[in-house]
């Protein structure tokens, strides 16, 4: 990946010294800011939405792959040397931005690594109870544990990162900068609502434990909000076989605890869930997902998709897993 990475941008410096056809004169040129994750790209829409006729804005993951599987196309490297603004999360699934920016690029291009913004409110991934170790991963080194890369699982989070780039946003654009600056202001009322109503949900709760027969990005969520967890595997590991000891462990938490609802993330199939509940003696749980925003396609978002909207169903998801009146 190295490799073809330095090999693309070098013929891409190559054909820059090719005649370009020249702009129309008295035409304004648009201000282009390319975005990895789904939720950067949707933050920067509402940000820009007033001018958004002035704003080209590229989502590299538009085709659905989950951010743990992406890998940048040639087209994708031009396009990141080429723009304004580079908006990305910084996690390990993205280290080959690395890579990439050490070419160079453009003259002026604003980088904004959305990790870095959030500093020591990054969170480290940990171990669960009952979970085994996910012995995939290649680590040479002794380190304890990644960082967790699925930072906008927070709506606090959120809210600190629009202002973040509001505010880049104004220093490439200034002749539009006030406007940035109250739409993310609109945008962040509805976050904090939004986060206001995660509170009440949580409070008229009648549960405080949620339990994941799945991978688990949201550390974040329930951080924000106090919830205990219990999953089948840490993060998103790279694991997919449940072994005969975490099932175990899960359907006696899940019996223990006299859970009402089991979770799962999108794209889950559900049969890890039944297998968890076939090992208990009630069977009487229901099944709620949970949308991690990882893998977004063009056609949802056409269908009306945001980030906010994914948001409340995930308060839904919790309000039933929870058993809450709030």
């Amino acid at each position: 990946m190295k490799r073809m990475i330095v090999l693309c941008l070098s013929l891409l410096l190559l054909a820059g010294c090719a005649p370009v056809a020249s702009q129309d004169k008295g035409e304004e040129k648009k201000l282009s800011v390319v975005t990895t994750v789904f939720p950067a790209y949707d933050w920067v829409r509402e940000i820009v939405r007033e001018n958004s006729e002035n704003v080209d804005i590229t989502w590299l993951m538009k085709s659905g792959v989950d951010v743990h599987s992406y890998q940048p196309t040639v087209d994708d490297l031009v396009t990141i040397s080429n723009c304004d603004v580079l908006v990305y999360v910084g996690g390990e699934s993205e280290s080959w931005m690395e890579e990439a920016l050490a070419q160079g690029g453009k003259e002026g291009r604003v980088v904004v690594n959305l990790m870095e913004e959030l500093g020591d409110r990054v969170k480290e991934e940990e171990p669960l109870p009952g979970v085994e170790e996910d012995h995939d991963h290649d680590h040479e080194e002794e380190h304890e544990h990644e960082a967790d890369e699925h930072i906008w699982l927070s709506l606090k989070n959120a809210v600190t990162l629009t202002q973040t780039l509001a505010q880049k946003l104004g220093q490439v654009d200034p002749n539009h900068a006030q406007s940035y600056l109250e739409a993310q202001k609109s945008y962040q009322t509805k976050l904090e609502q939004l986060d206001q109503d995660y509170q009440t949900m949580v409070q008229g709760a009648k549960y405080d434990t949620v339990l994941f027969c799945d991978r688990f990005p949201f550390r974040y969520l329930m951080d924000d909000y106090g919830i205990q967890y219990y999953a089948a595997f840490a993060g998103c590991s790279a694991e997919t076989e449940a072994s005969f000891e975490t099932v175990a462990f899960l359907a006696t938490t899940l019996e223990g605890l006299n859970l009402p609802c089991v979770l799962t993330i999108e794209g889950s199939d559900g049969s890890l869930a039944r297998t968890v509940w076939e090992n208990t003696s009630q069977n009487k749980q229901t099944m709620a997902q949970l949308n991690s925003l990882q893998a977004v396609t063009q056609q949802q978002v056409q269908e009306g998709l945001t980030y906010l909207s994914a948001m409340e169903d995930n308060l839904q998801a919790l309000a039933q897993a929870l058993q809450s009146e709030g």
